[in-house]
């Protein structure tokens, strides 16, 4: 079983998204029982709140849901409850390692470094622009994904 975590700063719009297409992207490809895939949030701004209306409505567009999901906080035990905790900025990744104090196993990592364009994924709580965040975690999950094969994890 591969357990990855997504995390973002408020866990309702890029680590959700991140979540529910790596989800459906397992599912569709048959893998789904090899992986625990869930999201969390650096902040506790948003905890207990559903994903925000702009990732839900991208979601429901491509048709995947998100039913059900709520804002959750990353935790330090997560280190030990995953194999890989992945954020979507550089932002993310220092709150990350705030909140895990360190990374000996190097399990941290940003979604787009497994890409062949490693940048940023935008915040579209800022930009308004849930499209690009799409198609930019598309892309991460895609290429995790080949990274997972090529290192035969899958």
């Amino acid at each position: 079983m591969i357990k990855v975590l997504f995390v973002c700063t408020g866990n309702i719009c890029r680590s959700p998204m991140a979540e529910f297409v790596l989800k459906d992207m397992t599912q569709k490809q048959g893998l789904a029982d090899k992986f625990h895939i869930a999201s969390a949030a650096t902040s506790t701004e948003e905890i207990g709140n559903p994903v925000h209306h702009g990732t839900r409505n991208k979601l429901k567009q491509v048709g995947i849901s998100c039913t059900g999901k709520t804002a959750v906080q990353l935790k330090k035990g997560d280190y030990n409850n995953f194999d890989y905790i992945i954020g979507m900025d550089s932002w993310n990744l220092r709150n990350m390692m705030r909140i895990l104090r360190n990374d000996p196993q190097g399990k941290v990592s940003l979604l787009l470094d497994f890409s062949d364009d490693p940048r940023d994924i935008a915040d579209p709580w800022y930009t308004g622009n849930f499209d690009v965040t799409y198609a930019d975690i598309v892309e991460g999950c895609e290429a995790f994904l080949k990274y997972l094969r090529k290192e035969g994890k899958i």
